[in-house]
């Protein structure tokens, strides 16, 4: 089995997109219209991992404005004209795909997208625990008592990070 191939994500994708995002984050998870609308705001930042045919991953990403997490399965309406950081909205890999580099590899790219187009710095609202893997991508938990209220519908164990582009 490959480790597989991530590609620019397709509007046809949006139901890979919302079972990849159930199965990984249960509670957590968003309506198809958000995933589409995140596609149609910013695709250049919407990405589908591929192995073998199947889709086993996915990564959402888009300009926002810096410090403001953006709520659960909420539409957006448009990318606000003062984002100044980029926002890593949903990276998901099913287990089949864990561990293969692949999500370090579309991360790694994002960042240097987003520092292409002028970011300075890139943040995120980890999950789940997976606050270990963001801060080994170099991310680095915002302590900020305003994040924290923000970020109690997410449930435990959720950060926000964030960490300076190159």
């Amino acid at each position: 089995m490959s480790t597989g191939h991530w590609r620019a994500m397709r509007l046809s994708d949006i139901p890979a997109v919302v079972t990849i995002a159930d199965a990984v984050h249960g509670e957590l998870t968003e309506s198809a219209e958000v995933f589409a609308e995140r596609l149609a705001l910013y695709p250049a930042g919407c990405f589908l991992l591929e192995r073998d045919g199947e889709a086993v991953g996915h990564l959402v990403s888009h300009p926002w404005p810096r410090r403001t997490p953006v709520p659960l399965d909420v539409l957006l309406g448009a990318i606000p004209a003062d984002a100044d950081s980029f926002y890593l909205h949903d990276l998901a890999l099913l287990p089949a795909a864990r561990g293969s580099g692949a999500g370090v590899a579309v991360i790694r790219q994002a960042l240097v997208d987003a520092a292409s187009a002028g970011y300075r710095e890139a943040s995120l609202v980890a999950v789940h625990g997976a606050d270990s893997f963001w801060a080994r991508q170099g991310f680095r938990y915002v302590d900020d008592e305003v994040l924290a209220r923000k970020l109690q519908s997410y449930g435990e164990g959720t950060f926000f990070m964030e960490r300076p582009l190159p």
